[in-house]
């Protein structure tokens, strides 16, 4: 990240989050916290950049029928949602992406992938508790 961005970027959040510093010398630290998070976000995006690499990067083989655990009902769930809410979910959970981001991605309204997201939860939530049974 272009150290004017992450300025940038940590100055607008400052800004809209102005009212929660109380103490005068704490606007400091206030400001690294913002600037450290951003950066901390934006390395986690450029890893994921290229969205192809994000889809081989979850391949959803289950282990042997001895070795089912939480974590393969997880996978086994997230492969039985449909690849736009599976992806939504993925970029906005894991990889930390805004909604506005994912609407980039998936070209639609950021209403689309609040409603996508919400929908992908509730389908992940019924099928966890199908397996869990």
């Amino acid at each position: 990240m272009h150290f004017k961005d992450l300025m940038q970027e940590t100055l607008l959040i400052a800004y809209s989050k102005l009212d929660q510093v109380h103490e005068g010398e704490k606007f400091l630290f206030f400001l690294f916290g913002i600037a450290t998070r951003v950066l901390a976000n934006s390395q986690k995006k450029m890893k994921y950049l290229d969205l192809g690499e994000l889809k081989d990067s979850y391949q959803f083989q289950l282990p042997e029928a001895d070795q089912k655990s939480e974590i393969d009902n997880l996978y086994k769930a997230l492969s039985l949602l449909p690849a736009d809410q599976r992806d939504a979910l993925l970029l906005f959970e894991i990889v930390g992406f805004s909604v506005r981001e994912i609407a980039n991605h998936q070209k639609k309204s950021e209403d689309a992938i609040r409603q996508s997201l919400s929908r992908g939860r509730k389908k992940l939530l019924d099928r966890l508790k199908y397996f869990g049974e």
